[in-house]
């Protein structure tokens, strides 16, 4: 096709996007991405686990004296764990992904994410066990 003597030459060349992912743009927001989706799967799947089980021990324990409150307990250590150890051990994954040159695809991110409140849910039951 050719162009029209009228209209410079400059108009018609094709525009250059800064890639989304890839080893071509490492910044602090690729970082922030990785780590932002890891921590959400870890906060969601917590939440998972322990909202049932919170209201579990509520329903069972509402006319319990004391008991009650370990209903708000459980749903606390729910909400509270992700977000201080959750925090630390997402920037620690992105942190070794980035340094090692690699993209995190969000099936990756849902891994580990979940991967860490398996571990958290595995510690709980085998910290009770030992207490028997």
């Amino acid at each position: 096709m050719a162009l029209p003597p009228s209209l410079p030459r400059r108009h018609f060349e094709p525009v250059t996007a800064t890639p989304r992912w890839g080893p071509e743009r490492w910044e602090r927001r690729e970082w922030t991405e990785m780590w932002y989706g890891v921590f959400l799967w870890a906060l969601v799947s917590s939440l998972f686990f322990h909202v049932p089980a919170g209201l579990l021990a509520l329903f069972t324990l509402r006319h319990h004296k004391y008991g009650r409150f370990m209903s708000v307990s459980i749903l606390l250590m729910g909400i509270v764990g992700p977000i201080t150890a959750g925090i630390l051990t997402s920037a620690a994954i992105a942190g070794v992904y980035r340094a090692a040159g690699k993209e995190m695809i969000p099936f990756e991110a849902l891994t580990l994410g979940t991967g860490q409140t398996f571990c958290v849910v595995v510690v709980s039951f085998l910290r009770i066990l030992a207490t028997l």
